[in-house]
């Protein structure tokens, strides 16, 4: 993680996806900005599972809308490149069966996916999907996941049932804010011992 000033917590963008999941999203941004400053986007669909005004004061949810709303001329600020400059990490959770075929090939036609294409892959990226089972056992997603893999985006996997089958349901917001919590002290520890 490349933090400038080692007194300021890290930098954490939250995203969310078009899914029943994104009920949970309110926990989610809960657990980070405990940790770190915390912005979020949330999809066009996520919106439906979304209520704004239950999202901590501090976390400032931004739409599709927003990313042009204050571009007036050449040399304006564009926020999904305002955002991947400010961002020390992402976490896109949840992660929908769409977003990740989007990121896989590339697109980029809202706030969230113009993010994902415009990342300084150096900083690192965390996905939870969530889907049906029908979707996340479907070949596409099996390609799409060995593409983002090859990006260098870190899945944190949905939850299995008694049999390891996957079903699809998105990890829990504790697991997933502690994966990354880990990840960043792992890191931490790393570069301060590269640094010795």
């Amino acid at each position: 993680m490349q933090v400038s000033n080692r007194q300021r917590k890290p930098r954490v963008l939250l995203a969310a996806c078009g899914s029943v999941a994104a009920l949970k999203f309110r926990t989610i941004c809960q657990c980070f900005s405990e940790w770190a400053d915390v912005r979020a986007v949330a999809t066009r669909a996520a919106l439906f599972f979304i209520d704004r005004q239950a999202l901590p004061k501090n976390v400032f949810l931004y739409i599709d809308d927003d990313d042009w709303s204050s571009w007036k001329k050449i040399g304006d600020n564009v926020l999904h490149i305002h955002l991947c400059n400010w961002a020390d990490i992402m976490v896109i959770a949840p992660l929908s069966a769409n977003t990740l075929g989007k990121i896989a090939g590339g697109l980029c036609d809202n706030l969230l996916t113009c993010i994902v294409r415009a990342w300084d892959y150096t900083k690192p990226i965390f996905v939870a999907p969530a889907m049906n089972a029908l979707m996340w056992n479907n070949s596409f997603t099996e390609r799409h996941l060995v593409l983002v893999d090859d990006l260098g985006i870190t899945l944190i996997r949905p939850v299995a049932d008694g049999m390891e089958r996957c079903n699809g349901v998105m990890a829990e917001p504790s697991h997933i804010y502690a994966t990354v919590v880990l990840f960043m002290e792992l890191q931490r520890k790393k570069n301060k011992t590269a640094h010795q």
